[in-house]
């Protein structure tokens, strides 16, 4: 490890030394947060793996009943049923800070018909396999949304680890070992000064 370039005098000493306590410092207050965050991430992660199988669950028994309308309905019955839907959703962005994360709360909104009659179509036209399709997605959508949340959180997450990760090895590989060599070279440069001054001033004495 290369050694800083700096003058070796008292002055640069306690200026290193003073930089060198608030590395350290830095570095385990930096740990400490990465590993807060990555306890974090893994609880929510676990949460992610358990909630995206319930959902990738009921939406392939939902596609495989809509496959079943599909192929027994007539298509432009189906393509005039979903191209205007009767009801919307509404989605409120908010944040909270997670160790100083930014992450969102998504505050997902709509109405109570969308929930209980989301679509408004004759049952001559219909089968069960489309009734029950529709109350498939509609039952899973709270679920899809909570499952959005928590995906864009682990992102977030993930990209800050991996930033104080990379600060936490700069301090740890690169600029504490600098400033411990540098410190030593200058206290070992400092010695070697003194040991010279009074190897000196015996000189001197023994000629006077």
């Amino acid at each position: 490890m290369m050694k800083l370039n700096v003058n070796p005098t008292r002055m640069e000493l306690t200026r290193l030394k003073k930089q060198y306590t608030t590395a350290v410092r830095g570095h385990k207050l930096l740990k400490d947060k990465q590993d807060e965050l990555m306890r974090r991430f893994i609880l929510l992660i676990r949460k992610n793996n358990q909630l995206r199988i319930v959902v990738e669950e009921a939406m392939q028994q939902a596609m495989e009943d809509f496959a079943l309308a599909d192929a027994t309905i007539n298509e432009a019955f189906i393509e005039n049923l979903f191209i205007l839907p009767s009801e919307k959703i509404e989605l409120d962005i908010l944040e909270k800070n997670i160790m100083s994360v930014k992450v969102p709360v998504m505050n997902f909104q709509y109405t109570i018909h969308a929930k209980d009659d989301p679509m408004e179509y004759g049952y001559i036209n219909s089968n069960a396999e489309l009734d029950r399709t529709l109350d498939a997605f509609f039952a899973f959508l709270p679920q899809l949304f909570e499952l959005t949340e928590i995906e864009k959180t682990c992102q977030l997450m993930a990209n800050e680890i991996e930033k104080t990760r990379r600060r936490v090895n700069a301090l740890e590989y690169m600029t504490i070992p600098q400033l411990e060599e540098t410190i030593h070279y200058i206290k070992m440069k400092l010695e070697e000064n003194e040991r010279s001054s009074v190897t000196r001033l015996i000189k001197i004495k023994n000629m006077s």
